[in-house]
């Protein structure tokens, strides 16, 4: 059994899978006042409600893009399940070209591109990854990492005009009714939803037209289920990608 762990900007996310099977993950708020014992009760918690017990794991794997919490996570883990978690890095075995992967290229990104790239090895793979921010990261059918680039997320946007405007509301993200909305929600719905759904069309058209070849895409990330109407060029729709890719790099370290 394998218990992975993906420290992100707004969540924690942890899951148990065992031959290739998952529990459903769990999600713990992003909080860097929190204590290591905060932590440590709230995990132990979790893990006890699922009945995950420390002889059932034998691996514990970490991807991390907070780093002030990561050294924390790291050693409850170990404190958990007795083991030395694999933490994600560069230097990891994953599956790619370890000499195409940017300085600056973020552990989960990693994990996205190292799973989509064993999944699908007939051309180049982009993961679109809908969270905090809203990544897209290309991988080519050797391995190589070509390149990612990164917008705002579709949640941080909305907080971004709910913070800076004084009469907009923090709206419920939705598929819209139509773009011409007749209310504050309903307008930013419109702008936010199918103003990100051309966005992300568009940044498929051009890697594409840089590669010369069609790209096979893949999205994952909190917001992916509820925007890929909208978006017809999405091959495949996985939530818990990032997971996947978490799992696979324990497999091969």
């Amino acid at each position: 059994m394998t218990v992975v762990v993906d420290i992100g900007n707004t969540n924690i996310v942890v899951a148990v899978e065992k031959d290739g099977e998952w529990n459903k993950p769990f999600r713990v708020f992003t909080d860097t006042k929190k204590t290591g014992d905060e932590y440590s009760v709230i995990f132990s918690s979790l893990f006890a409600s699922r009945g995950v017990e420390k002889d059932m794991v034998d691996k514990v794997i970490i991807s991390s893009v907070v780093p002030f919490l990561t050294r924390s996570i790291e050693k409850i883990m170990t404190r958990l399940f007795d083991t030395t978690p694999i933490m994600v890095t560069h230097s990891v075995e994953s599956g790619l070209v370890k000499s195409t992967i940017p300085q600056e290229l973020g552990s989960d990104l990693l994990c996205n591109m190292a799973y989509a790239h064993t999944h699908h090895q007939d051309g180049p793979v982009m993961v679109i990854d809908f969270g905090t921010a809203l990544t897209f990261s290309t991988v080519s059918r050797k391995g190589e990492v070509l390149g990612v680039a990164i917008a705002p997320g579709l949640v941080t946007a909305v907080n971004a005009l709910f913070g800076a405007t004084a009469q907009l509301p923090q709206v419920e993200l939705k598929v819209p009714d139509t773009v011409l909305g007749r209310d504050s929600m309903g307008s930013i719905r419109a702008g936010i939803m199918e103003g990100y759904a051309g966005l992300v069309e568009r940044i498929i058209r051009k890697t594409e037209e840089e590669l010369g070849e069609r790209v096979y895409v893949m999205a994952t990330g909190g917001l992916s289920t509820t925007i890929s109407t909208l978006i017809d060029r999405l091959d495949e729709l996985d939530p818990i990608l990032t997971l996947r890719g978490l799992s696979l790099i324990a497999s091969l370290n």
